[in-house]
């Protein structure tokens, strides 16, 4: 089995939504697949696939405009929320702590975080990206194991760019060796970075990740479920 997210960002209608978790219902998969969805379209009927939300307040309730605390995505029938999307952390500034902070709050009340890490293209290219990555990982994960880490190299979401196989498979192998450390030996790890149906099957067997999470490629039914079809 591998954990298939989908993350809609800023996109979506309910016609959208409901056209997706149909054409979800009528496939045959023992793939964990969730949908990480705007949150006007949290709630409805959404039997027969998970519901994730794309972020989270690390703060309790308050005085806090626009925010959603972790109880409401619960009250909302939420099970997974992404925290540290390379989108929050550029465009509204959110450090390792706040994304440890937001993990945290989101476990109180029952929700698995989705602690997104990934480095830019010039750490890439630094030659010391292992270093970045587990910084950001050690910093931004909570102190309990029911979470997940899913790696996506900043410089490749939305690029059509990905890294090599053997690139995706030394980073898997520096998590996965920084998490038994801290003794979450069943934490899963994803990919994602302009994952698309054509090359999905090929990161996902190879790299031995334990899923993937992707971007663009799960707005649209025909190039979403193929990917959840080939990942096994």
């Amino acid at each position: 089995m591998k954990i298939i997210v989908a993350n809609w960002k800023m996109n979506g209608t309910k016609q959208d939504k409901n056209a997706m978790i149909s054409a979800i219902r009528e496939i045959q998969t023992d793939n964990k697949v969730i949908l990480c969805l705007p949150f006007t379209l949290l709630c409805g009927d959404n039997s027969g696939v998970l519901i994730g939300a794309q972020d989270v307040s690390a703060n309790e309730n308050g005085a806090f405009t626009g925010d959603i605390s972790a109880q409401m995505l619960k009250d909302s029938g939420v099970k997974y929320v992404i925290v540290g999307h390379s989108e929050r952390r550029l465009y509204h500034n959110e450090t390792n702590t706040i994304v440890k902070s937001k993990a945290i709050m989101a476990q109180k009340h029952g929700v698995t975080p989705i602690v997104c890490i990934g480095e830019t293209f010039e750490e890439y290219q630094s030659g010391n990206k292992e270093s970045f990555i587990e910084k950001m990982l050690l910093e931004s994960i909570p102190d309990s194991s029911n979470f997940i880490v899913a790696y996506e190299p900043r410089w490749a979401i939305g690029t059509g760019l990905t890294p090599n196989v053997a690139e995706i498979t030394k980073i898997r192998e520096v998590i996965k060796s920084l998490l038994i450390k801290k003794g979450y030996t069943d934490v899963a790890v994803l990919y994602g970075g302009s994952v698309n149906d054509l090359n999905a099957q090929q990161i996902i067997n190879d790299s031995k990740m334990d899923g993937l999470l992707i971007g663009g490629a799960s707005l649209k039914v025909d190039t979403f479920l193929p990917i959840i079809k080939k990942a096994n």
